[in-house]
């Protein structure tokens, strides 16, 4: 080997000890900014304005991921924190969902009243009611007299639940056809008007349900579209 082979030789030696350092540099700095920044972990933002004492609901937060070292020690990382809860204040959109943002639901309003009835697990709940949700009760009610038609009656608006207990099974009963097999106690927080509605529904109705309202949607329905005739439909 002449010298001018041997000088490459060395050339391209030096080179890739060049190579292997800016490589291992590389991994230097990634390494580093990664001991900086931390393993990720699951944030909400709120995706609009929630105004205070609203009751919140999941659809008004959006999932992110952000480095565990720059989330505060207060802020929700799972979304069933805000079951039963209300804005404590204004949530403005795009900020990150905190503990001291939200408060529990007062149980019970003056003048309120809390009531427990069942209601048919198949029917009523279909598991999407949770405590905090508003509901419409529905109840249908045979003719009073034979020949009088069948009603469906809207028994009470923009009901707050309280609460959802267990699912439960119920005594066996001759027409299994018109009595569920399983039911779902749920609490209201009721005016004494509205608590007579639906334990009167609970006692006397063929059937019970619950219609769930959007957060944010007109509640009251007048009183000439609160009972409904299958032969009055148009």
């Amino acid at each position: 080997m002449n010298s001018r082979q041997r000088r490459g030789v060395i050339l391209l030696i030096l080179s890739v000890l060049c190579a292997l350092g800016a490589f291992a540099g590389v991994l230097s700095v990634v390494h580093d900014a990664n001991s900086k920044v931390g393993p990720e972990v699951t944030a909400y933002r709120v995706t609009s304005e929630v105004k205070p004492y609203t009751a919140l609901d999941t659809d008004q937060f959006e999932k992110i991921r952000m480095p565990e070292r720059w989330l505060s020690a207060n802020a929700v990382t799972d979304l069933r924190q805000i079951r039963g809860k209300i804005a404590v204040t204004t949530l403005r959109a795009g900020s990150l969902l905190q503990t001291d943002m939200i408060v529990n639901q007062p149980a019970l309003q003056p003048g309120q009243q809390e009531v427990a009835i069942m209601i048919d697990a198949a029917t009523g709940v279909a598991g999407k009611i949770t405590p905090g949700s508003r509901v419409n009760v529905y109840a249908t009610f045979e003719g009073k007299k034979e020949g009088d038609p069948d009603q469906s009656k809207i028994i009470v608006t923009d009901a707050r639940v309280l609460d959802v207990g267990q699912l439960t099974a119920l005594d066996p009963d001759d027409d299994k056809n018109q009595q569920p097999t399983e039911a779902v106690p749920i609490t209201f927080a009721l005016s004494t008007i509205d608590a007579q509605r639906i334990t009167y529904a609970e006692s006397f109705a063929q059937r019970v349900r619950l219609a769930l309202v959007a957060p944010g949607s007109e509640t009251s329905v007048p009183d000439k579209d609160r009972t409904y005739e299958l032969a009055t439909d148009k």
